[in-house]
């Protein structure tokens, strides 16, 4: 499967730029800081875990099958978290059609912050650049976002930007805590994005 090439994504309050294992200290370091708000999400702790959750986002980026990133602040350099996108989709379009992408359908996941960087706008702003590339770069017809069932401020901040709730997936995999979680899945579509593209900018523009 064909590699997606680099890119750097940058807004007003954010910058996501390519995941490198020289991100692995400052990814510590921002997990590190209260670690209450991770208990629906992933987080690892300590450089060993970091360092292979890094190198496994990578080797997926390598397969062509997801892109990572470093989620930087914009206003201080600093590393904040990371997110990607994933579960890359190519549909098997007859070489000539038209409605043949580079990406037809797409998963921006993988997101966590430090708790200094939540309830910012550098979320919505992080969202905005990740959508807006896949909807008008690559031309996708279909984006995702999951959550946990019960992860409600995962659930009201996706339902915010746009996102439709396509149903829920009933004890579909292992969750963060250790238990089996059922998956609240989302969905906006190419038809969608001019509308949610302008909730968003209008969103973004009030909060300055």
């Amino acid at each position: 499967m064909a590699v997606l090439a680099p890119i750097t994504l940058a807004g007003r309050h954010v910058k996501l730029a390519p995941l490198a294992l020289e991100h692995v200290p400052a990814l510590v370091a921002a997990a590190s800081v209260d670690r209450a708000s991770y208990r629906w999400t992933f987080v690892p702790g300590g450089a060993d875990a970091m360092t292979t959750y890094v190198q496994e986002a990578l080797a997926l980026r390598d397969a062509g099958l997801a892109l990572p990133f470093a989620t930087i602040d914009a206003a201080t350099g600093t590393v904040i978290g990371t997110t990607r996108y994933g579960n890359v989709e190519r549909w098997p379009w007859p070489e000539a059609n038209p409605n043949r992408r580079e990406v037809d359908a797409v998963e921006i996941g993988w997101t966590w912050l430090s708790a200094a960087a939540q309830r910012t706008p550098i979320n919505t702003e992080a969202k905005y650049l990740m959508m807006r590339h896949a909807f008008e770069t690559w031309g996708v017809h279909r984006l995702v976002l999951q959550t946990d069932e019960r992860n409600e401020r995962s659930r009201r901040a996706i339902e915010r930007i746009g996102a439709r709730l396509e149903g829920i997936l009933r004890a579909n995999r292992a969750s963060s805590i250790g238990d089996v979680r059922s998956t609240a899945v989302y969905s906006v579509i190419a038809a969608e994005w001019p509308g949610v593209k302008a909730a968003l900018e209008a969103r973004m523009a009030a909060r300055g």
